[in-house]
Parts: C-alpha cells; structure tokens; sequence
C-alpha cells in the first residue's frame, strides 16, 4: 500500500475519493475533475492512497486558494480527508507531512486550514490540527477559524479576507458555491425542488473565478447557503435536512 500524486493526465481514469459512491452525480463529478485539472496547472497537488479508499489530501499556495484568506507564502491545505477503516492509521500525519515537506522545499513559511470552533460536517477537526502543531490565528463568525502552521516566525500571521461579508442581497434562499466538491455541485437542483414547494425563491451562485472566492460573501466557499441575505450553514444538507431547516427559517422568520 503507498500513495499516488495525482497528475492532470490521471484525472480522466483514476478515482479521486471523495466521489466514490456518487453514481448519481455523474455530471458533478466531471466538474470536480476539470476544476482539478484547471488548478493542478496552479500548483494544486493531489495525494491519495493507492486503494479504492476516501483517504487523500489537496493542497495549493494560499496565495492561489479559492477562499477568502490573506496569508502570502504559505500552503493552504483544502481538503484532508481519511475515512472508514483508514482512520488511525497515521494516514493523516503523512498526507500533512507531504504537504509540510513540499512547502518546505518551495521555501514557504507555513501552512494554513480552515476549520470551525466545534465538530461540524465538511470541517476538519480542529484538535488534530492542533494536536499537529497548528494554532488559530484568526475567526470569522458564526464558527470558523484559521489555523496555522508556522516555521518562520517572523512571516506575515494569515488573516481572513476583512472583505469577506458573510451576507447577501439576495432573497430567500441562495447558495454561494463552486465546483470543488461534487456533493456541492449534485445537490443544488434537489434543493431547488424543496424550496419551489415551498414558495420560496431560491438561488444558486456557482464562483468560477478565483477573485470570486477570494473575495465572495463566504468563508468556506465550497458550499455556503443564505436566507434572506443571513448566513445560515455551510454544510451540503440532504434535500430533507434542507426542508426542515425551511421550516425553522420560515416560522423564525413569523
């Protein structure tokens, strides 16, 4: 058992984890692949385990992230993912121990994650990162932090984007979100049916551009949902989740 750096030539023929499973969304998962492929050109690197398995890691200069982050010369780290039967296995030391070396050798100062104040779904766990040498050095509300792996003391501390709202215009519901994940991309047209059976209007706004993000209404800018203008989650809720969270909005609301 070893592991894989995933090349742009790769992307067509191999898995990539995290859609394992995802026969029905098919169409989501092309989009992931060419996002894949469109940012490997950037410096995205894609690590995985050499089984059929959800354990890998994503990761690209900070200064190139989809997300609303000022944190020059450091690594981001998007997405570590080790699931199942994987799970303590060190599996996850390693895959951040690629991404450490890697920054290293490119001279960079540090490493950066996005993770919340709790456990929540799409979110890593912060007391790993912790636990790795990692330290929060800013918070967005209503849960996110920034965690940091720093070498260089004397590096710039990252920071999120100030400019980052984490509200809309927009009535009802809207949904701010790109292609790096096929789970966000496969379920707005489900979504979209619930809130149509409710009356209620409903938006999907798919960031294509890096300033997009960078600069967008959110901070975990694979999947943020709005109601009325207000964040409410980041997580990719199931459409029947998604009705009861309607009702609690709606009756909130009055």
């Amino acid at each position: 058992m070893g592991w894989i750096r995933m090349t742009s030539d790769q992307i067509e023929t191999e898995h990539i984890c995290c859609a394992l499973g995802t026969k029905s969304y098919e169409r989501a998962v092309a989009e992931k692949k060419q996002w894949l492929k469109d940012r490997m050109d950037e410096g995205l690197v894609f690590y995985r385990l050499d089984e059929r398995a959800k354990v890998f890691i994503e990761y690209m200069p900070a200064e190139k992230a989809w997300v609303p982050i000022c944190a020059p010369n450091f690594m981001y780290v998007h997405c570590l993912w080790v699931s199942g039967r994987h799970q303590n296995n060190g599996y996850a030391k390693q895959l951040l121990d690629y991404c450490k070396n890697d920054a290293i050798e490119r001279g960079m100062d540090g490493i950066v994650h996005i993770v919340s104040n709790k456990k929540l779904p799409f979110l890593s766990d912060k007391t790993f990162f912790e636990h790795m040498g990692f330290e929060a050095v800013d918070r967005a509300e209503p849960y996110f932090q920034l965690m940091a792996l720093r070498w260089n003391e004397r590096a710039v501390v990252p920071t999120f984007n100030k400019r980052a709202r984490l509200s809309t215009d927009d009535e009802g519901i809207s949904v701010y979100y790109t292609a790096q994940c096929p789970f966000a991309v496969g379920v707005l047209e489900e979504l979209s049916k619930v809130a149509a059976a409710r009356n209620v209007p409903f938006q999907a706004h798919r960031m294509t551009k890096r300033e997009e993000a960078q600069n967008g209404p959110t901070i975990w800018t694979t999947f943020g949902l709005f109601y009325d203008g207000k964040f409410v989650t980041h997580e990719i809720v199931s459409p029947n989740k998604f009705d009861r969270m309607l009702t609690r909005l709606i009756a909130e609301k009055g």
